[in-house]
């Protein structure tokens, strides 16, 4: 959420900030702004009003006292009682329709953001490793088909037990998926991210305080007669750790990462990606986030997308990292890289993991503060990313590491984690696989 201080000081500099993204949303803050000066209006006539009503009651008392008439000074205050009670009832109005108005801007880009109408735009920093390639015309299969002639996906099963996009898996399938995620935990743990283990329910003051509510109701899914909703990803419930807490300077920077199941709706996605483990209504993530000062947030955000990226290149997944512009940006980002994996079958990099630095968007939300070596409370900053999607690892893994026999190689740095060592997946090594 934005600082309403600075939109009072410098409306013309937010307005230009805003207007990178969309040039429509300007005209947001000439309405927050038209808001809150009627808003100050009530609250300086309050002020004005209970000091005329404080001032008259006591002359009232010394006339009566004298025996002297104060029918005047009372029907003043009958007056003043009236319009108080008018400011009281308009006031929480006016206040509501600032802070909704200020729920639906998004964060200001960050200057070294490029401008841009859409994901076309985007500008790409890096690309790493060898795409693979095959001999003899070999084409490679999606990692849907992969990965059920090996017995590790059962999309028919898991539609039976919930719904579409919902995948079971079995056997080597879920072996993979867990190796990942222990791969990807101890990789961010050697980087110095506290690993916790939160809850997958949260309330919606958690949901308020990272930018998902109340913008995003129709993404998250709610528990029926409670204030409790699943995560969409697991930088809820960690950025929440310290909501409404004021910490010491030296806390900071703070290092937290997390496994976790993820559960999005999906709303607006129909048509997209409906075949393999791409797009989900359940899948698990290993994410990333930091608690910093503003000072070093961008050198911190810039370590936390290369920590991002050490898993991909441990795994020798060919990547290109992707600088997004104004117009591609998440609501609460004011910088995001995306990581993008090389899918052979698709002829095309496909997001695996979003690396962002929110600036104090996230913190004035939530209130999460510090105290400064000269006493006075900040803001800190929130940076957070995949480290990574593990269905998407898991689906990228199939694709670039397939031989033309049908089996996949396990990735060497992934085989200690593989029950055995398992360095080949064949259809033979799915024995627990339910058929």
């Amino acid at each position: 959420m934005l600082d309403i201080k600075l939109i009072r000081k410098d409306p013309d500099g937010v307005k230009l900030k805003l207007s990178r993204r969309k040039p429509e949303l300007a005209s947001l803050i000439d309405e927050v702004l038209g808001f809150d000066a009627k808003y100050r209006e009530a609250l300086v006539a309050k002020e004005q009003l209970e000091a005329e009503r404080n001032k008259l009651s006591k002359q009232v008392g010394q006339l009566k006292a004298q025996g002297a008439n104060a029918d005047t000074e009372l029907t003043r205050l009958n007056t003043i009682k009236a319009e108080l009670q008018t400011i009281a009832e308009t006031e929480p109005e006016l206040f509501a329709k600032v802070t909704t108005i200020l729920e639906t801007i998004p964060n200001p880009p960050d200057a070294t953001v490029p401008d841009g109408r859409d994901e076309t735009e985007n500008k790409e920093i890096l690309s790493w490793g060898n795409k693979p390639q095959w001999q003899g015309g070999f084409q490679p299969a999606a990692h849907e088909d992969l990965g059920e002639s090996l017995g590790m996906f059962d999309f028919e099963r898991g539609v039976k037990i919930a719904k579409s996009r919902f995948t079971l898996l079995t056997g080597i399938g879920a072996r993979l998926e867990r190796a990942l995620i222990n791969l990807m935990l101890d990789s961010a743990a050697s980087r110095g991210y506290t690993e916790t283990m939160p809850p997958v329910l949260v309330n919606s003051a958690s949901l308020y305080g990272t930018g998902q509510l109340p913008k995003f109701r129709e993404d998250v899914f709610k528990i029926e007669n409670d204030d409790l909703f699943l995560i969409p990803t697991a930088e809820v419930p960690i950025t929440n750790i310290y909501r409404d807490e004021i910490l010491r300077e030296d806390q900071l920077p703070a290092y937290f990462c997390a496994y976790t199941p993820c559960f999005r709706s999906e709303a607006g996605s129909a048509g997209k990606d409906t075949r393999g483990i791409i797009r989900q209504h359940q899948f698990n993530k290993v994410e990333l986030v930091k608690f910093c000062t503003p000072e070093t947030s961008a050198a911190e955000h810039e370590k936390l997308t290369q920590d991002a990226e050490a898993v991909l290149q441990a795994l020798g997944l060919a990547y290109r990292k992707v600088l997004l512009c104004t117009g591609d940006m998440g609501f609460g980002a004011a910088k995001c890289y995306d990581l993008e994996v090389w899918f052979p079958s698709q002829n095309k990099y496909r997001e695996i993991s979003s690396c962002s630095n929110f600036a104090d968007f996230q913190a004035r939300r939530a209130q999460i503060r510090y105290k400064t070596a000269a006493g006075k409370n900040e803001l800190v900053h929130t940076i957070n990313g995949s480290g990574l999607a593990v269905g998407r690892t898991v689906a990228a893994i199939l694709e670039n590491y397939q031989n033309p026999d049908g089996s996949v190689t396990v990735p060497e740095a992934l085989v200690p984690y593989m029950g055995g060592g398992l360095s080949v997946i064949a259809r033979s090594a799915s024995d627990e696989a339910i058929h």
